[in-house]
This record gives C-alpha cells, structure tokens and sequence, in this order.
C-alpha cells in the first residue's frame, strides 16, 4: 500500500454483493472511478460540470486477486503510472482493510479533452502539478 501516495477507504455496501456472495466484478471498476474522481476533485480542483476540459476514459483494465465481501472495507492506493501530454494512466491497487490482501490491481487511461470539440487539449495547470506528485515514472 505503501507505492500509492494517495489512499482511500470505502465500506462495501450489502447491494455491491453478487449473487455468488462476494463483491461483484462492476463494483471494482466503480471503485477505481470513484478514487479518480475523488483525488481529482478534492486534490486538484477539477470541476466536472464547468472546466473547459474533461477526462474521458480510454482504457481501463482489472486484475482480480482475492474475494472481498460485504461489510468488509476495501483501501484503494492511487498514483500515477505515466503522465502525457493530454493522457494520464492511473494505477490503483485495491487492498482488503482487515488483513491487507490485495484483491486486485488496476488501471485506467483518461485523456483529457476540450468539453466542446472533445479533441485531445494538454492537461491544464494546476492539475499537471498535482498529479506529477502521485507520479512514479514521467513520460
């Protein structure tokens, strides 16, 4: 947990149960959106509904390594694999709170885009400072 500077915890819910009793595949990706946005937002001062550009994911990706069920807690780690130009690739580990297994590693590339003509625009300061510090490697 300790190679992603940026973490949150978040309760499971009973409804993120499958019918196969663990947490179901969907809410994994969710979770990984949520931590984006949540840094983002809280971090960087992204303001989804008004700024000029906005991230649209262009791939994203989910490794599963161990079940989670309700009510455990998952800790999600973020931080930044690649930082491009317009692209980002976020890289989140996904860590069962009770005893720390990893239930799964992901990714997801955004690339940020004018809101209007939604063509590929440099991501915009401050947010290229914010996120050069969750970096691991640049590019």
């Amino acid at each position: 947990m300790s190679d992603y500077p940026h973490q949150v915890s978040v309760p499971t819910r009973w409804k993120d149960n499958d019918v196969y009793g663990h947490v179901n595949n969907a809410v994994h990706y969710s979770l990984m959106d949520t931590a984006i946005n949540e840094w983002m937002i809280g971090k960087a001062g992204f303001a989804p509904l008004d700024a000029p550009s906005i991230a649209l994911c262009v791939e994203s990706h989910c490794q599963y390594k161990a079940e989670v069920s309700f009510p455990d807690t998952i800790r999600l780690g973020l931080r930044i694999g690649k930082l491009g130009t317009s692209s980002v690739r976020w890289e989140i580990g996904m860590y069962r709170a009770s005893d720390d297994a990893l239930i799964a590693e992901g990714h997801f590339v955004h690339v940020f885009v004018d809101r209007e003509t939604r063509r590929p625009v440099p991501i915009a300061e401050p947010m290229r400072t914010e996120m050069s510090k969750l970096a691991v490697t640049s590019g």
